[in-house]
């Protein structure tokens, strides 16, 4: 007995018989064939074969290798210690962030508190990533970028559709908070668990009148890296910044790498950079001894 493949046209249509992919066997031959086939977006599995590490990361301490495309998203779950850099090859991703507590969800990112707490809204190299219980879910330990924004969050289905006459997950222009929720569902998360999301690789200025000004990014091969300062689940959108004043939806690939390191520890610079940020850590150290982490 034959099945009718996937059809690859209109939903509905079957596929034209004696194509590839007319039954199922067809199907899973055609499929077999495309085994090892790497196009530029796709993740690297095992990470360990990410052909260029970082300087001074062994191979085998490779934990996520992902290049996500314009109008896409990934997540991930990483253990605290882990560095995460996201880099921007060719100038123009734009990574809507959102950090959840693997074993807690509830607690999360709060970017209000994060800017706040630190009394900077241009978050930056040597600057915290906060929860609303005040503890630290990660810190960014390089950027080269210099060119986000904490402000905007990311966008929605209603401004895209206004915008480019559609938002939709699956659509020609996806929205960055759609494309979260389908990175969220993954973990059993919903659209009530998304808080704003830190958007980074394209700026945000604020006027003296109060108003935002849109600073475009900081060109190619710009960097961040983070430091998971607990386990972590991580959820990025990669999908066009909400006041990109260009007509057409423009969102180039975000290149994601993910190593084993170590946490921020007491007499790390990081730790006594601030007093703000020692009572971060310090609140994250009290919660890992209150269960036994640490």
């Amino acid at each position: 007995m034959t099945t009718p493949a996937p059809a690859s046209g209109p939903p509905g249509a079957a596929s034209p018989a004696g194509s590839a992919t007319a039954t199922t066997y067809a199907a899973r031959d055609h499929a077999r064939t495309q085994a090892g086939t790497r196009v530029t977006a796709m993740p690297t599995v095992p990470a360990t074969d990410w052909p260029t590490p970082p300087p001074g990361v062994p191979t085998a301490d490779v934990r996520w290798a992902e290049t996500i495309g314009g109008g896409n998203h990934s997540q991930r779950v990483l253990a605290r210690g882990t560095a995460l850099r996201l880099t921007d090859p060719d100038g123009d991703a734009c990574a809507n962030l959102l950090l959840h507590v693997a074993d807690r969800p509830w607690e999360r990112l709060n970017v209000a508190d994060t800017v706040k707490v630190q009394w900077n809204a241009y978050l930056g190299a040597h600057q915290l990533l906060l929860s609303d219980q005040g503890r630290v879910l990660a810190s960014v330990t390089a950027d080269s970028s210099r060119t986000h924004d904490a402000l905007c969050g990311a966008s929605t289905l209603a401004r895209n559709t206004a915008r480019y006459g559609d938002g939709a997950a699956h659509g020609p222009s996806p929205a960055g908070r759609e494309l979260l929720k389908l990175a969220a569902a993954r973990h059993d998360l919903g659209p009530r668990d998304l808080p704003p999301a830190l958007t980074l690789f394209k700026g945000v200025r604020v006027r003296p009148d109060g108003s935002l000004e849109w600073t475009g990014s900081a060109g190619p091969g710009a960097f961040v890296t983070l430091r998971a300062e607990l386990p972590l689940i991580v959820l990025i959108a990669n999908a066009a910044h909400p006041l990109d004043p260009r007509p057409a939806y423009t969102c180039a690939p975000l290149e994601v790498l993910a190593w084993r390191d170590r946490p921020t520890a007491p007499g790390d610079p990081l730790w006594e950079a601030t007093p703000e940020g020692r009572r971060a850590f310090l609140n994250t150290a009290d919660h890992l001894a209150a269960r036994g982490a640490a």
